[in-house]
């Protein structure tokens, strides 16, 4: 039994997932005092990076599939966060756009960038290098 949970814990899979979970964690203390989850933490800090963006780039920025994003962005347009609109241009395409309300936040919501690497005890360099190489995980040249 020992020698299968010493296997599980050399996994790549199993490293992945705990210190995805303990960044989601490290998180919370600080989106829930702002109301947020970090999904939505996710959605707001790309708006603040640009929008108003297309409820498709909004979820291939995000990684996020149709069936996830839409029902978080309902959910943010509830709580007065984000509009959902149809774009002039395209009546297909839904443009999402923070509200005055979530641009309130915006010092608050890039804080907790800092903090969170204040906690991961990574210096610049190493931030760096795992950003890429998680980047290259994710989204590899070619499949």
């Amino acid at each position: 039994m020992s020698e299968k949970l010493n296997q599980v814990g050399t996994q790549l899979s199993f490293s992945l997932y705990a210190a995805a979970n303990r960044v989601v964690r490290l998180h919370k203390p600080y989106l829930e005092p702002l109301g947020l989850t970090f999904p939505q933490y996710l959605v707001i800090l790309q708006l603040l990076n640009g929008s108003p963006l297309s409820v498709g780039a909004l979820g291939t920025y995000l990684a996020m599939d149709a069936g996830t994003i839409t029902p978080l962005l309902k959910r943010l347009e509830a709580a007065g966060l984000v509009t959902r609109r149809r774009d002039p241009a395209d009546e297909r395409r839904v443009l999402i756009d923070l509200t005055p309300q979530s641009r309130r936040l915006e010092a608050d919501i890039r804080a907790i960038t800092s903090k969170i690497k204040s906690a991961c005890q990574l210096d610049e360099q190493g931030i760096e290098e795992l950003r890429l190489t998680l980047d290259a995980l994710a989204h590899p040249a070619a499949d």
